[in-house]
C-alpha cells in the first residue's frame, strides 16, 4: 500500500521532532516507518532551517543537524515551478506549502496554522489538522 503523501507545515515538523511526548510526536515514527511520506521543496526546507535557528529553541548547530537528519532522509523532494496559482493567504510564508501541495498532488496538507486551515473548504488538496489526519488514518 502506498503511504499518504503529505505536506507538513514547519510547525508540525518542529512539534514532531522537538516534543517527544507531544500530540504530534507519533508523526515522526510514522514518517520514519514509511507509513506516511513527507513532501518537501527547496523553499519549505529553507523555511524549516530558518526556523530551527530561532533563538527561542536554543539549538546548537549539531542539534539542528540531528533534527534535519531525523526528517530529510524520509522526504520526497519536489521541484516547484514558479509561479503556481494558489489562493491568497494572509501569511506569505504559507504560500510555498500550498504550492508544494498542488505541484506534488499531495494527499493532504497537515497544519495547525489558522491561516492555512481557513482555506480548507476551497483548496483542492485537503488541509487537515494533525488530529484530523490521525483520526482519518486510524479509522477503518
Amino acid at each position: 500500500m502506498t503511504p499518504p503523501r503529505l505536506v507538513l507545515d514547519t510547525n508540525v515538523v518542529l512539534s514532531a521532532l522537538l516534543f517527544h511526548a507531544g500530540a504530534v510526536s507519533w508523526l515522526r515514527a510514522a514518517w520514519q516507518s514509511e507509513t506516511v511520506l513527507p513532501l518537501a521543496s527547496r523553499t519549505t526546507i529553507a523555511e524549516f532551517i530558518r526556523v530551527l535557528s530561532y533563538p527561542k529553541f536554543r539549538l546548537t548547530a549539531d542539534e539542528r543537524e540531528d533534527l534535519l537528519a531525523d526528517y530529510l532522509p524520509w522526504c520526497e523532494t519536489v521541484i516547484v515551478a514558479n509561479p503556481i496559482e494558489v489562493p491568497d493567504c494572509r501569511d506569505p510564508f504559507d504560500r510555498p506549502f500550498l504550492e508544494l501541495a498542488l505541484t506534488a498532488r499531495a494527499d493532504a496538507l497537515i497544519t495547525g496554522d489558522k491561516d492555512l486551515l481557513i482555506l480548507a473548504e476551497t483548496f483542492s488538496v485537503p488541509i487537515l489538522t494533525v488530529a484530523a489526519f490521525k483520526q482519518r488514518v486510524s479509522t477503518p
